[in-house]
């Protein structure tokens, strides 16, 4: 497996080892889902956060994310949710509504807690697109959703801050 932690890095430094990230993972497109996870955790780690300070819970498909994101904020004391998914288009409008509804529930959580959640639940047209976004051709949207994590892990503290 390539290493991904090189490729992106955090738009801000900051010091990451006591930042504690969950980590949702749909099995439904395994192959991709996972190829995300272990490049986000490369990426974190690279970057200071602790690996005893990451966790991933499963979850049977993308429809399932936001629930068990919504029960690691409830139930434990973390930074950031990042979730990770693949819907990949049918032959119905399966695909949109899936998509439409896990990104609506995601954007909810954003809204109802203190901490962020990072989206990274691809939509593509077939196969071949998820595996360009996991397998460095255009980058791994793992190692990208570590970076989105770790800048909005400070961004609280920047806009207290900002008229004081």
């Amino acid at each position: 497996m390539a290493n991904y932690s090189k490729q992106v890095k955090p738009t801000i430094n900051g010091n990451y080892k006591k930042l504690k990230i969950a980590i949702v993972v749909a099995k439904w497109n395994e192959d991709i889902t996972n190829a995300m996870e272990i490049a986000c955790k490369e990426t974190l780690i690279s970057n200071g956060v602790l690996a005893k300070n990451i966790a991933s819970i499963s979850v049977p498909g993308s429809f399932e994310i936001p629930y068990a994101a919504n029960l690691l904020a409830q139930n434990n004391k973390v930074d950031v949710v990042i979730c990770f998914g693949c819907i990949i288009k049918g032959e119905t409008i399966h695909d949109e509504v899936l998509a439409y509804s896990v990104t609506e529930a995601i954007q909810q959580l954003n809204t109802l807690y203190d901490i962020p959640f990072v989206l990274g639940v691809l939509t593509t047209n077939n196969l071949k697109q998820a595996t360009e976004r996991v397998n460095g051709k255009k980058g791994n949207k793992g190692a990208d959703c570590a970076a989105v994590a770790l800048h909005m892990s400070t961004l609280g503290n920047t806009c207290i801050s900002l008229f004081k």
